[in-house]
């Protein structure tokens, strides 16, 4: 089995590494989401950023993941500046195709063939690279068949710009469409103790095609952690389980996902990681930490041992079905081809 080393505490030991699918790279077992270090989350320290990115490619992590409408391209910047000298110990998934406006709203969505080509021109400037690793639509652009949109990056696999295809939020028939044009590397989507949708239809047809996950909100964007919105510039101040009466209802499962994190000795931050990364070797967690303290948190999920009873005592104490609120808001669940 391939191994990295991962260095923690001062000691080397070897994390072996997952696959993304039958036809993607082989990756660390965690991977560093960014999106949190341009804006999303409310203010971010960009020292700190760099300092993260840093400390997480020392200790082992190889896929870092971004978009190019994050901060508006500010995070593609970051990252360019924070992988000066390194580039050789990253691997980027870039998602691309959601439209911005100059006062930071949201416009659409454009997946076409065209648009398609035109973003990743931008994104290797501002990323300061030749190619990216895994390229993706963040969403499905219903305008834009799917077979246009993966065509037109099997183009850009083809000339070396871009290595491997992924999805991002999409379901069943778009995936066995997709995979018919282009082996696809990995489908990204929400995935926790608490979102557990994938697990009905879209996981089987995953295995099926070989198609890997990457999975992000495991920490139901720090809800299971026990974060707050920090305010109205943080993007959660607006999604329903962190609002209203759903905020403390939900309360209730994070206080018993804690009470079981005590009783591991561990943070309640890696037992909520340790459990997505227990379902299956094709799922990679995206944990989405902003400063080294977060990181190490993370990180040390790594090194919690889950049992088919542990397992089954958190599923029981912190159901899915008990969760309070959509992970996104009406407007946005009703667009999600995911959730078809």
């Amino acid at each position: 089995m391939e191994t990295k080393d991962r260095y923690r505490g001062g000691m080397t030991t070897n994390a072996p590494l997952r696959r993304l699918g039958s036809s993607g790279p082989a990756v660390f077992p965690l991977a560093l989401g960014c999106m949190g270090m341009s804006g999303m989350y409310g203010h971010a320290d960009e020292g700190e950023s760099l300092a993260t990115i840093h400390a997480a490619l020392e200790r082992g992590v190889t896929l870092l993941d971004t978009g190019d409408f994050y901060g508006v391209g500010h995070n593609e910047m970051l990252i360019g500046r924070a992988l000066k000298g390194r580039r050789h110990q990253a691997l980027l998934s870039v998602k691309f195709g959601a439209l911005r406006s100059p006062d930071g709203g949201w416009t659409g969505v454009d997946a076409r063939p065209a648009a398609v080509k035109n973003f990743l021109a931008y994104s290797l400037t501002r990323l300061g690279v030749d190619h990216v690793d895994v390229y993706r639509s963040a969403r499905l652009d219903p305008a834009v068949p799917i077979e246009e949109t993966i065509g037109a990056v099997a183009e850009l696999v083809k000339v070396g710009y871009v290595r491997h295809i992924g999805l991002s939020e999409v379901g069943p028939e778009t995936i066995r469409r997709a995979q018919a044009v282009h082996p696809i590397a990995d489908l990204q989507i929400e995935y926790s103790l608490i979102s557990r949708g994938p697990e009905a239809k879209i996981f089987p047809v995953l295995a099926e095609l070989g198609v890997g996950v990457t999975a992000y909100g495991v920490l139901s964007r720090g809800l299971l952690a026990g974060s707050q919105p920090a305010g109205p510039r943080d993007f959660r101040a607006h999604l329903p389980r962190f609002t209203g009466d759903n905020r403390a209802r939900n309360e209730v499962l994070v206080a018993a996902l804690r009470k079981l994190a005590e009783e591991k000795g561990v943070a309640v931050s890696a037992l909520a990681i340790a459990w997505v990364l227990a379902k299956g070797e094709g799922v990679v967690p995206v944990v989405g930490a902003r400063t080294r303290a977060q990181l190490a948190d993370s990180l040390s999920a790594l090194e919690v041992r889950l049992s088919p009873v542990d397992l089954a005592r958190l599923e029981e104490a912190v159901p899915a079905s008990a969760v309070a609120g959509a992970r996104y808001d009406e407007r946005q669940m009703s667009v999600l081809d995911s959730e078809r």
